[in-house]
């Protein structure tokens, strides 16, 4: 085995070294530091001009959105009147060609009123209007309008009759049903009064 030799390193005083050693640490220390909040600043500065940018875009991007739905509502409106009116030109059509046949019997003219409300009734549900049921239903005054009230032997709020049928389209009343409605019939004490003494 080869004799190793141990090669004495040359050693400062264990003072001397430390201080040194501190000092340069320190100096690091405070150019990195110094150069650290050099970059953070340049770094935010960087983030808040990105921040500004993405800002700026949203709000573009809200505003055409804006717009863009504007437009399309302002569309829908035109083609939801424009389907409609497309299904009431077979109802004028019916009527024309019934009022235009001047040797037309009774007979032909009911059968050309009743294809004109076939026509009207399919125009109807295509758009979603339909009638408000009334006839025998408890008086809600979302959808009915009380014309009078009349005794009867039906429970109080029940409609008897409809003077006028009502329609909604979806959710929303167009008219509401005319009907009158039940009320309680009067007793026989409270058309005599109350018994006297």
């Amino acid at each position: 085995m080869p004799d190793e030799q141990n090669t004495p390193t040359p050693e400062l005083p264990a003072d001397d070294a430390s201080a040194a050693l501190a000092a340069e640490a320190i100096a690091a220390a405070n150019a990195s530091a110094e150069l650290t909040i050099e970059e953070k600043l340049a770094a935010a500065e960087n983030e808040i001009g990105q921040l500004k940018d993405q800002h700026l875009r949203a709000l573009a991007e809200q505003e055409n959105i804006r717009k863009r739905n504007q437009t399309e509502i302002a569309n829908a409106r035109e083609y939801a009147a424009r389907d409609f009116a497309f299904s009431m030109l077979s109802v004028k059509d019916t009527l024309e060609m019934v009022l235009k046949d001047e040797q037309s019997t009774t007979e032909q003219i009911k059968m050309g009123v009743d294809m004109t409300l076939k026509n009207l009734v399919t125009a109807f549900e295509r758009a979603k209007v339909k009638e408000v049921k009334a006839e025998k239903a408890k008086f809600d005054p979302n959808f009915h309008q009380a014309m009078s009230q009349i005794e009867s032997d039906e429970p109080a709020g029940t409609v008897l009759q409809v003077f006028q049928k009502g329609y909604q389209m979806g959710e929303r009343v167009l008219r509401p049903a005319m009907v009158a409605v039940a009320k309680a019939a009067a007793t026989a004490e409270k058309d005599d009064g109350p018994a006297r003494a």
